[in-house]
């Protein structure tokens, strides 16, 4: 009977098999990997169009519509800009291209009065010397800084429009770090497609009478007290061109050729670089150049003016105590043409 109780019957062997496995578990199992892979795929497709999943709540990143390709020229393409400011929002200008330019110049060659008729367009803003702050252009990091500050259109000044900005520029003197640094100034224009306006008066001589009366009136602010480099009327004007300065005939004819010399290299530094020429005394007399300025910024063609008045009228002989030294010096010179009234080349 002890024996019975420890035996086992075939019937009662069951007890000791495993268990089959259910259906449902399987199911469960499939449907549950079925779920982590869709869960994986739609993060993967959420990532992509924008929507990122953060604290229970659904952040919907904004991105911006492409603008559409402006209908120019292949080679024209380096020449087009769509800035971003870090100081304001663009908005309604954003698709609005923008062309990068720079006047390089000399002192009292009529760069002023150009930049005031360009400014009289809508749609270009040229922020006047700003490199004649001797730190801006203390070495080439603060040069490209400065540049990439104007070229950005975070450079605010009174040059800057209400309306929608197609050109924006800046006055640049070529004894203001241009010539110093011209090697890397080169690559950053072609680099950022920026487009050169040389601007240079024909007759040096004119030029240099200027540069003494300027030099003089900053001492001796002849205009109630104040030096102004520039008038806006006739008055005014009137009153600067009194004076009639001296000029070394010593030092004159190795002026003028030193002159000549940064003239003649800063064009040929700057060569490779997308530019323009001009003669302020061609702009003067046929404002018709202005029109090709404006073709040359892409923008539309308006009837520039400037409120600017010519200080030095007339004869040169007018404006210099010692002419007949310096018509002596001139005389049988390469430099005989600047004696004349109405030079041209």
């Amino acid at each position: 009977m002890g024996d019975d109780e420890h035996s086992l019957s075939p019937k009662d062997s069951f007890v000791f098999k495993l268990p089959k496995k259910s259906p449902l578990v399987l199911r469960m199992v499939v449907l549950s990997f079925v779920m982590v892979c869709a869960v994986y795929i739609c993060s993967i497709c959420l990532k992509q169009i924008g929507v990122v999943p953060s604290a229970g709540f659904l952040n919907v990143e904004v991105f911006e519509r492409p603008c559409p390709e402006p209908n120019i020229e292949p080679w024209d393409i380096p020449y087009v800009h769509y800035p971003k400011p870090k100081t304001y929002s663009r908005e309604e200008c954003s698709c609005n291209p923008v062309r990068y330019f720079a006047i390089l110049s000399m002192q009292r060659s009529g760069s002023g009065w150009f930049e005031t008729l360009l400014n009289n367009h809508t749609n270009i803003s040229s922020n006047g010397e700003i490199f004649s702050v001797k730190d801006r252009r203390a070495n080439v990091s603060t040069i490209f800084e400065t540049l990439d500050k104007v070229y950005n259109l975070d450079w605010l000044s009174s040059a800057s429009k209400n309306e929608c900005t197609s050109a924006v520029g800046l006055k640049w003197m070529l004894n203001q770090g241009l010539m110093k640094h011209h090697e890397e100034i080169v690559e950053y224009f072609k680099t950022r497609g920026v487009s050169a306006i040389f601007l240079f008066r024909r007759n040096l001589l004119r030029r240099t009478i200027s540069v003494l009366a300027n030099s003089y009136d900053r001492d001796a602010k002849l205009l109630n007290g104040t030096h102004k480099s520039h008038t806006h009327s006739p008055k005014e004007a009137e009153i600067l061109a009194r004076y009639k300065p001296v000029i070394n005939t010593t030092l004159l004819i190795g002026d003028l050729k030193k002159v000549q010399e940064m003239t003649t290299n800063a064009l040929s530094y700057f060569n490779t670089t997308r530019h323009i020429f001009l003669y302020y005394e061609d702009v003067v007399k046929n404002r018709t150049r202005l029109d090709d300025v404006q073709e040359f910024l892409k923008v539309p063609k308006l009837n520039l003016k400037s409120r600017q008045v010519k200080i030095h009228h007339g004869p040169l002989s007018q404006h210099v105590q010692n002419w007949n030294e310096v018509q002596t010096t001139l005389k049988g010179t390469d430099y005989e043409n600047f004696l004349l009234e109405d030079y041209r080349k």
